[in-house]
């Protein structure tokens, strides 16, 4: 093999090298002081009721070259916040989220979907009082950059869905108190 055709294997490898460094999956772990899962639901038609959860954990892995991804979220039920004190224990209790069985809720993505370089859904597994049912996460925002003051790869997205809530064995007072709850989620994650 002659010197050029050598030189030219090597930096055809070093490229392919390089490529497949660049086109790694980065794995982020989520920023639980910025990520906030919500539920709304309808109150006996009167208004449009609003909570959040405040502790939320888990890990994103996101290959923006081979658009690909995943993401696995765990949610500690027992960090309620309707708004009201007394609600929070009501709502925990074993018609709801019955957080003393049940205390953690998760999703498991299987498939992300792309539009151009941009996750618009997430298909996955949702486990709510041990109940699981595949849904899919509509994602209505997305950016992956480096954080400008951690100076690490960063990503962040909202994304929604609704469930049925006696789907999972929280249905009391249904449909008086809305069976539909609509799930969104503020997200954000940092590499490691």
């Amino acid at each position: 093999m002659t010197s050029f055709k050598k030189i030219t294997a090597v930096l055809a490898f070093a490229s392919l090298a390089a490529g497949s460094a660049l086109a790694a999956p980065v794995s982020y772990d989520v920023d639980g002081s910025h990520t906030f899962p919500r539920f709304s639901y309808s109150h006996f038609g009167y208004s449009t009721q609003l909570s959040s959860f405040s502790n939320t954990t888990g890990k994103v892995v996101f290959d923006a070259a081979a658009k690909t991804g995943s993401v696995d979220i765990t949610i500690d039920m027992k960090s309620v916040n309707t708004g009201f004190v007394d609600f929070n224990s009501h709502i925990q209790g074993e018609d709801f989220l019955d957080t003393a069985k049940f205390p953690t809720a998760t999703f498991k993505s299987t498939k992300v979907v792309f539009e151009g370089d941009k996750p618009k859904a997430i298909e996955g597994n949702l486990t709510i009082k041990g109940v699981t049912k595949p849904v899919t996460l509509t994602v209505t925002s997305f950016q992956a950059m480096p954080h400008p003051m951690m100076k690490k790869p960063a990503l962040g997205a909202n994304a929604f869905t609704t469930i049925k809530r006696t789907e999972f064995n929280a249905g009391k007072y249904a449909p008086y108190v809305g069976d539909d709850v609509r799930i969104d989620v503020a997200i954000e994650a940092i590499a490691q």
